[in-house]
């Protein structure tokens, strides 16, 4: 089956509209019976007119139906559109062969033995390439394959997701199939799908797979595009393995956690992008006229000061809910 760079909204909608609801969410600003949608946060998309302006959210009919080739992957974006975007937001995308050679020093270091997933070489025209292993992935004695699994990874400004899943190479659009694929959740479910034979036991260590990975992203087109790509790849491998698709409540619980674990943040102050700014002073008499304060964090450089809203992520583990500066050691 042909790998689709630009995964069209419009096949996630009709698969499910629920589906893509899932993926537009964003949890730190959604309330118990109110879902709020992460938001451009770029202001590419104003000259379409009402509903794209940088801090309007991301709603279905904006990218569905007429609009269904609103949002696309980098590499088909205009020339003039890449170099704005590498001079405004700092957006620079990594060749896959870099990713792997990067994700292979990870693996090396858990593993303790170099060439665990792939073999690095450099073809007659120069070009750096790798070649897959074929046999079953071995483990230390010290380590299983479930301990690999669950293990902890983050991509910080991730942009489209290269160090995470890699169906396509994000500065060529080079579409890479699945059995040469090298990000961090590409090689997990290469893994469980070597380790598992039942549908039941492939979902349940598919799942563990994808809350073990999380990333972050300022603008909302690329943290969209990044997680229809964790989506769509979940569908492939299981199709791989079964040779059918899962089933959509199966879908939409990894949707469920990519809507957690990859979220939308500015990487600096940890808050959802400019959430930041002149705010009331909490200490004012009833009939005071309020008192507007500058953003101590922003003023400071502290992180763990700042009046904006704290993006939430999801502790699988403990099964709730806390922010991702916690997580972070305050500067003394």
């Amino acid at each position: 089956m042909p790998v689709e760079i630009d995964i069209l909204e419009d096949s996630i909608f009709r698969l499910s509209p629920e589906l893509l609801n899932i993926l537009l969410k964003d949890h730190t600003t959604s309330k118990e019976d109110i879902q709020r949608n992460i938001f451009w946060a770029t202001s590419d998309y104003e000259y379409l007119g009402e509903g794209y302006q940088y801090d309007s959210p991301i709603l279905p009919s904006l990218i569905t139906g007429d609009n269904g080739y609103v949002i696309m992957p980098r590499i088909l974006k205009s020339r003039d559109t890449q170099t704005a975007r590498s001079r405004e937001m700092a957006e620079v995308f990594t060749p896959s062969w870099i990713c792997n050679a990067q994700n292979n020093l990870i693996d090396e270091a858990w593993f303790g033995r170099k060439d665990v997933f792939n073999t690095e070489y450099t073809d007659e025209q120069g070009c750096h390439r790798w070649k897959p292993t074929s046999e079953k992935i071995q483990f230390p004695e010290s380590k299983t394959w479930k301990d690999y699994v669950r293990d902890t990874r983050l991509e910080i400004t991730c942009g489209e997701a290269p160090y995470i899943i890699s169906r396509y190479d994000t500065t060529t659009g080079e579409a890479i199939p699945l059995e040469q694929r090298i990000g961090l959740l590409d090689r997990k479910l290469r893994v469980v799908g070597e380790n598992t034979e039942t549908s039941g036991e492939w979902l349940e260590w598919a799942q563990e797979a994808y809350k073990s990975i999380y990333a972050y992203e300022w603008q909302g087109d690329n943290l969209l595009i990044a997680r229809e790509s964790m989506l769509v790849s979940f569908i492939e491998y299981y199709q791989q393995k079964f040779g059918k698709r899962p089933l959509l409540r199966s879908i939409n619980y990894i949707a469920y956690i990519i809507s957690w674990n990859v979220w939308q943040m500015d990487g600096l102050k940890c808050v959802v992008p400019d959430s930041c700014g002149m705010k009331p002073s909490a200490q004012q008499s009833l009939f005071d006229e309020p008192e507007m304060i500058p953003c101590e964090g922003c003023k400071t450089g502290n992180m763990h000061k700042h009046n904006g809203i704290y993006c939430k992520i999801m502790d699988w583990q403990k099964k709730e809910a806390l922010t991702f500066v916690s997580l972070l050691k305050e500067r003394k």
